[in-house]
């Protein structure tokens, strides 16, 4: 009886000793998501090591997708609590209109510099810079807290991008005849590279940030970029008498690449690595600015004129729809919001902007602005880090 009273205590301790060793449902959750996240991580250093990037340029978080970290209301800890807001630069009245998205009206109206051009964000994310083009400076906001700092003394601004790897900012000096490579933060002249075409306006960088390419207005030619060592490696004539390239977008796959022609009236495509000879694909007259769906799924291409946006879907290389402007209109620059609903873009010979339904094509809004509204930002919108224009993030 003694021994089997022994056995009983035993096996009851050891019961509870078994149950107390387990771990409590919220622990294993825990752990499982400690886990995955060091798997996550193994995972994109041998992407890494697989993709090596331009040094020091964050990685990506997809291969398969280089706009990975610009999903709906995906903030960067930097712009969190940042107020939304949409900064119109103004080219003929020298003004900078800022929108309140909730409201669809002009809350603030900043005077800058002459004929503003693009609302930049820095790579940073911390502060909007104004481009001033014909007045060879740059007016800083900050868009936590509304402050516009002095302007920046820099020559011939028409555009501005940074390098994935945050060190420098590249000026589109078009008049100039030149990319200026400048330190990020304060603007000071690290290189100047001449170019041999004109009209140097907008680009985009490949996924391992290694190359850009550039668009020239003005003689309707491509540039290849090194980004590293800052020079021109190769050009191309875009084979259309009187072509005028405008926005250059990469595909989410990083295949594809993207370049908006006015003139001839539809988007160009072609193989970023091999520098390819484009192809014509036709969207609508006066194509000019190309954005990516918070998804990935489409590019919204601005048709300047005739008042349209033309949508292209990513999986097919084939447009999917065209949505028309109440009313008409010039649709020019732009950006998308920050939850993907609306795009926004400017009205560039109608003083007004455009607000529409991402999912509808509706027009939403048609907002007076000054005259001449051109590369409008809308801000913050999701991404680690921007690679400039309008907002190009990654």
């Amino acid at each position: 009886m003694l021994l089997a009273l022994t056995a009983l205590l035993a096996a009851g301790c050891g019961d509870r000793g078994d149950r107390s060793l387990a771990p409590s449902p919220a622990a294993a959750a825990v752990a499982a998501q400690a886990a995955a996240a060091a798997a996550a991580a193994k995972a994109q250093q041998r992407e890494a090591r697989a993709h090596p990037g331009l040094p020091g340029m964050p990685p990506l978080l997809s291969r398969s997708d280089v706009y990975a970290a610009d999903r709906p209301n995906n903030l960067s800890p930097v712009v969190r609590g940042m107020p939304s807001l949409v900064y119109v630069p103004n080219t003929e009245s020298n003004t900078v209109s800022v929108i309140d998205p909730k409201t669809y009206k002009v809350v603030r109206t900043i005077p800058v510099g002459q004929q503003p051009q693009h609302v930049v964000p820095s790579w940073d994310l911390r502060t909007l810079w104004v481009n001033n083009d014909v007045g060879n400076s740059l007016t800083p906001i900050d868009p936590a807290t509304g402050r516009v700092g002095e302007p920046v003394p820099v020559h011939d601004p028409y555009n501005l991008y940074f390098t994935p790897d945050g060190r420098y900012a590249v000026v589109m000096a078009s008049l100039d005849r030149q990319l200026v490579f400048r330190d990020a933060h304060t603007m000071a002249v690290v290189r100047t590279v001449p170019v041999n075409c004109y009209g140097v306006n907008h680009a985009d960088f490949s996924p391992d940030g290694r190359y850009f390419i550039v668009s020239c207005e003005f003689s309707g030619e491509l540039l290849k970029v090194d980004t590293a060592a800052m020079r021109v490696v190769a050009q191309q004539k875009i084979p259309f008498a009187g072509s005028m390239p405008q926005d250059v977008k990469i595909s989410p796959d990083g295949r594809t690449w993207y370049i908006a022609d006015m003139a001839a009236n539809g988007v160009w495509t072609m193989d970023g690595d091999t520098f390819s000879t484009p192809k014509l694909l036709p969207t609508g007259a006066g194509a000019h600015g190309l954005y990516v769906s918070r998804d990935s799924r489409f590019l919204y291409i601005s048709n300047r004129g005739e008042g349209s946006v033309s949508l292209l879907d990513f999986a097919t290389g084939r447009l999917r729809a065209k949505w028309h402007i109440d009313g008409g209109g010039s649709p020019d620059m732009g950006g998308v919001s920050a939850d993907g609903k609306v795009l926004w873009l400017t009205g560039r010979y109608n003083a007004e902007v455009y607000a529409l339904d991402t999912t509808t094509g509706r027009t939403l809004a048609k907002i007076p602005v000054g005259s001449g509204p051109h590369g409008l930002a809308v801000y913050p919108q999701p991404g680690r880090y921007s690679l400039g224009h309008t907002g190009v993030f990654r």
